[in-house]
């Protein structure tokens, strides 16, 4: 299982660079040193941190997670003026086994300039717990793509709560047209669950709907709020309407949570859901930046229209796109 993070444990630069190329590496257990053995080989096509003459001095970072810890951090050296560095390093890690069953690996792609400043170029998420050590295939080694990042936030990706949604393409035929042009998407927020308590026990959840990249204020929709509990039913329908089946490849549906408290609106977390591609109509854009799992919900509501699909999805913290008024 290969998933973009939700969180960023280092202090560096994000998002000056894209993020583009492949990572090769391999991953082993030795039991008889109880180690996890990181074969880090080679990447190709990365960006370039030096534009002019394409080259970045790349460098790759393993991280345990969430236990960051001292055991945490190793690098790889520096590889000098290029975009396909070779490193054939192995970064151990001395760990027992079943604690290894609770932890993910994270392997990024550092540019670092001569400044010893840090720009990021990717990464890979592998969940330990469902790796499969026994497996031959799985001690070679693979070419993964490189992720960006999904979101600086916080050390830990702290529970935030889930939301239990349904989605719906509902394609348009025009009259005596065999092919519908434009279609709707229909948004059917059910119900939120352990959502964070911020203040004390007084929570007065609602969410709140844009379909990016329209940050328009007819772009917005929301439910109402609901007091005083976790676990909030919202059961509200939003529809929007004149997507065309192109623009379902461009959009991104970004639904937030918030705890409504006299004058002010606290943010409690959200989903964005989307293909997560990076990109917006040609342009590079911090949103497009879908978990897996709201990736699939996503795939699935255009594979199959005409049909609820539901999901329930973790709430992550997100990077708030500026509102246009």
């Amino acid at each position: 299982m290969v998933s973009g993070s939700v969180m960023s444990v280092y202090s560096g630069d994000f998002g000056n660079l894209e993020v583009k190329g492949n990572i090769q590496f391999a991953i082993d257990y030795v039991d008889s040193l109880k180690e996890l053995h990181v074969f880090v080989a080679q990447c190709k096509d990365l960006a370039a941190a030096d534009v002019k003459k394409q080259r970045s001095d790349p460098y790759v970072k393993t991280y345990l997670l969430p236990d960051k810890g001292k055991m945490g951090k190793k690098k790889t050296l520096v590889v000098k003026k290029t975009l396909n560095p070779v490193y054939n390093e192995i970064l151990r890690y001395k760990i027992e086994k079943q604690i290894l069953k609770t932890q993910k690996l994270n392997l990024s792609v550092w540019h670092r300039d001569t400044f010893k400043r840090n720009s990021f170029l990717g990464e890979v998420e592998l969940d330990l717990e469902t790796w499969d050590w026994d497996n031959k295939q799985n001690k070679q080694l693979k070419w993964y793509p490189l992720k960006r990042k999904t979101a600086p936030v916080a050390l830990e990706a702290e529970n935030r709560g889930e939301m239990k949604l349904a989605l719906q393409y509902v394609p348009e035929p025009i009259p005596g047209k065999k092919l519908p042009t434009t279609g709707e998407v229909h948004i059917w927020v059910k119900e939120c669950l352990d959502l964070p308590q911020l203040r004390g026990s007084h929570l007065n959840s609602f969410v709140k709907c844009i379909i990016l990249p329209d940050t328009s204020r007819k772009s917005r929709q929301k439910t109402r709020a609901v007091g005083k509990t976790t676990s909030p039913v919202f059961n509200h329908t939003m529809v929007y309407d004149g997507f065309r089946p192109e623009d379902l490849t461009e959009a991104c549906v970004e639904l937030t949570v918030w705890d409504h408290y006299k004058l002010t609106n606290q943010f409690l977390g959200g989903l964005r859901i989307g293909f997560g591609t990076g990109k917006s109509y040609g342009t590079e854009v911090d949103w497009m930046d879908s978990t897996s799992e709201e990736v699939a919900l996503w795939e699935k509501m255009v594979k199959s229209p005409n049909t609820w699909i539901e999901a329930t999805l973790p709430l992550r913290m997100l990077l708030i796109a500026k509102i246009s008024k």
